[in-house]
């Protein structure tokens, strides 16, 4: 298993909008970023990432995520 420190440790050397950027095509919009979501086959961008608050989420499937360690 992974110890939390390292978990802690990944989080604060790569940043979310870096992490999905290798996946994801990403256009900026706003305070966010914009792409195609990777959980799903869509033909119009519903997948947004907002670097500054470390989220991800798609309104097209409902997926979300965090790169913080309470979520």
């Amino acid at each position: 298993m992974i110890s939390d420190d390292k978990i802690s440790e990944v989080r604060e050397r790569a940043g979310i909008l870096e992490v999905v950027a290798d996946y994801v095509r990403l256009r900026k919009s706003g305070a966010n970023y914009q792409g195609l979501c990777p959980f799903h086959g869509e033909k119009t961008p519903s997948f947004n990432v907002n670097p500054a608050r470390g989220i991800f989420h798609c309104f097209g499937c409902g997926v979300a995520g965090t790169s913080s360690p309470s979520s």
